[in-house]
């Protein structure tokens, strides 16, 4: 029976769900962040900010300079030259934009001064470790994952000294790109760590491949491996792909219990003068999907794409198999009109059993701006449902709702891990 002395009224309900939202604790389960073990790894500050990718890409829609003139500049020129045309020559209306101004003035700053050099040493007079208690204090965020590359010359010697599982709130995913997306670069890479793999794809090329992953997962003690594929990724197929995936990741992640994230839908560089700025969206078949589903039932899956017209049939495909869990809005979609749009029909066919959000964040500040906005947004559509089922006379408690968002935000993720 229900607790009815909880139950909400009509006219407390949606301030309710509101408030609720706003202080729910979030496991942030995919980003590119670092704990402040990595050292240089972890992006913070303004200038980082602001030579963020996507304002990098925004700013020469202002502009006519040479790429070339932009990336011989220092980090702070960088910094400068995009805050002139972004938010003192236009105003910062864009998600990127405001969302920087967002993180200002949630850190205490005085944003109508629009000074730049004060914001700048009001930041770096922070240790690092000041700043990330206080940004996640503020976010809200509990727990963050990170995205972790044995490959990486200067992330690998923190994990091979014991210092990458320092910080409690931090935990680890193997990133597995250039295993799938570019194997002469893993096999030379391979190679120099003292795995016994070459090109040809032989019985002990992918014993070792699996030696290598599984070490590193115990190493990182990863919570599931992860891979960006372009929009043109097909499964099954008689490529590279397919034989890594049915020979190396899946036993890998079976041995070990781990779910396989795949992010699908990015087309690298289409404007190599931006370089990493110059990545674009691209529509994949969600067939791939379906087919790894079906071919291993007893395989967990962390999917999401990149095109917004893959949206609808990945959430549809979802209703079908229990081994796939959808998650976030990434990259381009994460703008309100598309979380918004995506969380209501995932809502709507899925209920509350998927993972709405994750900040994918590269700068530890865009944690603040960019929960801030998608807990408004999943507020806002938890809210209407609740209040379409009180017209119906289902009365809801607020033990409900902290129960429904601490699924979304948080237990959905842990319990898809078996955790």
């Amino acid at each position: 029976m229900m607790n009815t002395q909880n139950v909400i009224s009509g006219a407390d309900l949606r301030q309710t769900v509101n408030r609720l939202v706003q202080t729910a604790p979030v496991t942030d389960m995919h980003t590119h962040l670092y704990a402040p073990e990595f050292g240089e790894l972890l992006l913070w500050g303004v200038d980082e900010l602001l030579t963020y990718h996507y304002l990098i890409s925004e700013s020469f829609r202002w502009s006519e300079e040479d790429y070339d003139l932009f990336w011989s500049m220092s980090k702070r020129e960088q910094a400068d030259w995009i805050w002139k045309r972004l938010f003192i020559d236009h105003s910062p209306v864009s998600e990127a934009a405001s969302g920087f101004i967002t993180i200002l003035d949630r850190l205490g700053l005085d944003v109508s001064t629009r000074n730049l050099d004060d914001y700048r040493q009001a930041i770096a007079s922070r240790t690092v470790e000041e700043q990330v208690d206080t940004v996640m204090q503020i976010a809200g965020i509990e727990k963050i994952v990170m995205t972790n590359d044995p490959f990486d010359p200067v992330e690998r010697p923190v994990w091979l000294a014991g210092n990458g599982k320092s910080d409690p709130r931090f935990y680890a995913a193997l990133r597995v790109d250039a295993l799938l997306n570019d194997w002469p670069h893993a096999v030379s890479e391979l190679q120099a760590l003292g795995y016994e793999v070459q090109a040809e794809w032989s019985q002990r090329t992918q014993a070792e491949t699996r030696r290598f992953l599984k070490e590193w997962i115990v190493r990182m003690d990863a919570l599931y491996l992860a891979v960006s594929m372009p929009g043109d990724f097909v499964y099954p197929a008689d490529d590279h792909r397919s034989s890594m995936i049915d020979d190396v990741m899946i036993p890998v992640c079976q041995e070990q219990k781990i779910p396989f994230a795949l992010m699908i839908g990015v087309r690298r560089r289409v404007n190599p003068g931006l370089k990493l700025a110059g990545d674009m969206s691209m529509l994949s078949d969600v067939s791939a999907v379906e087919a790894l589903c079906r071919r291993y039932p007893e395989q967990k899956f962390l999917v999401t794409m990149l095109a917004r017209e893959n949206q609808h049939e990945l959430t549809v495909l979802a209703r079908k198999f229990r081994n796939l869990m959808i998650f976030g809005c990434w990259w381009f979609l994460h703008i309100e009109s598309m979380v918004e749009e995506m969380t209501r029909f995932r809502m709507e066919l899925l209920g509350t059993s998927m993972i709405p959000q994750h900040s994918d964040c590269r700068v530890f500040e865009q944690l603040i701006y960019k929960w801030e906005h998608s807990r408004k947004i999943i507020g806002t559509v938890l809210a209407d449902k609740y209040e379409r089922l009180q017209q119906s006379g289902w009365q809801v408690t607020e033990d409900e709702i902290k129960r429904d968002l601490d699924d979304m935000l948080n237990r959905n993720f842990w319990r898809f891990l078996g955790k």
